[in-house]
């Protein structure tokens, strides 16, 4: 029997390590044609994209700035060109800049908000443009707890985090009759690279907010992007976030 993502054509952008490559094998060994999106890493982003294949998935990188928008348009080109449509976009690209809002410079923020939310934004319409055509697609955006919460030192990530929950309902609304759902899932703590250099100390303090008392996987997020993206049992869900950190957030 065919998988549900068989043949479906996904944009994974930042999709060459961490949470994004986990995303993007996810839905290729489910069977989709996936995009795997790169900034700069495009050595790790080939492993992605031959993994997928090896898997009996099908997929190309693609080098491009989530922040600039001619490099957008030409990514989703080269989806359509070489597959014929878009079915799921995936904006998980993202980057920090940390530091307390005193300290803080306008280029700083500028270039958090370019990609995190403007990048959201711009890669949006430019697949929505091929996807309204047709009357059917999923877009899941990548926030995070940050855009919930706030969290000292992130004031320019967690300003575009919150803002991509509400271009998510406003997406929704806006497409729902058309066929097309907008979700957002907003991670907690999950192992990466950048957890994996946290102190003792720091670790320590945060598993004491998270009932689970662990960090989450990779993997784990990969499978809730997958349900929401391809899989019939969530097409009636759209405009929500999901939160998946153990337990850290509830509201």
């Amino acid at each position: 029997m065919a998988s549900a993502g068989a043949g479906q054509v996904c944009i994974v952008t930042g999709a060459s390590r961490g949470i994004g490559a986990q995303i993007a094998l996810a839905l290729g060994q489910a069977g989709c044609k996936v995009l795997v999106n790169y900034a700069a890493s495009e050595g790790p982003a080939q492993e992605v994209a031959d993994k997928i294949n090896a898997a009996g998935g099908e997929a190309i990188t693609f080098k491009a700035n989530i922040a600039n928008g001619d490099e957008i348009s030409a990514m989703v080109k080269a989806a359509v060109d070489k597959w014929g449509t878009v079915d799921v976009l995936v904006n998980n690209a993202g980057i920090t800049r940390d530091t307390l809002v005193m300290r803080m410079k306008p280029e700083q923020w500028n270039e958090v908000i370019n990609t995190n939310l403007t990048g959201v934004f711009l890669t949006s319409q430019e697949c929505l443009k091929v996807m309204s055509k047709k009357k059917s697609g999923r877009i899941v955006n990548i926030s995070s707890v940050v855009g919930v919460t706030g969290n000292v030192g992130q004031v320019n990530y967690a300003a575009a985090k919150a803002g991509v929950l509400g271009m998510t309902k406003t997406i929704a609304r806006e497409y729902a009759a058309r066929g097309i759902t907008c979700n957002a899932i907003a991670p907690g703590f999950i192992k990466s690279d950048m957890t994996g250099e946290l102190s003792e100390k720091i670790v320590e303090a945060v598993m004491g907010t998270i009932p689970m008392k662990r960090f989450g996987e990779p993997e784990e997020v990969a499978g809730l992007v997958k349900f929401l993206a391809i899989d019939p049992a969530s097409a009636y869900i759209t405009g929500q976030t999901i939160q998946i950190d153990g337990g850290m957030v509830m509201i």
